[in-house]
């Protein structure tokens, strides 16, 4: 099964997988590999603006999502 998940708020769109890419780049800019990973778990607040995120339920980031 093929899905697609959209966030949308104000008239601006986010797709699931764009915003899974810009966590994975913030990622390796600091020098870490993609396999690594093996938890991702994001939280979308709108009225932030912003995706807050966690990964191995260890280290946490912000990503401003309508940049």
């Amino acid at each position: 099964m093929k899905t697609a998940f959209y966030v949308e708020y104000q008239n601006k769109q986010a797709e699931e997988s764009e915003i899974v890419n810009r966590i994975k780049d913030a990622w390796l800019g600091e020098g870490r590999l993609i396999k690594e990973i093996k938890t991702l778990n994001i939280y979308f607040k709108p009225e932030e603006n912003a995706c807050y995120y966690t990964i191995n339920d260890d280290i946490q980031g912000k990503l401003d999502l309508f940049a």
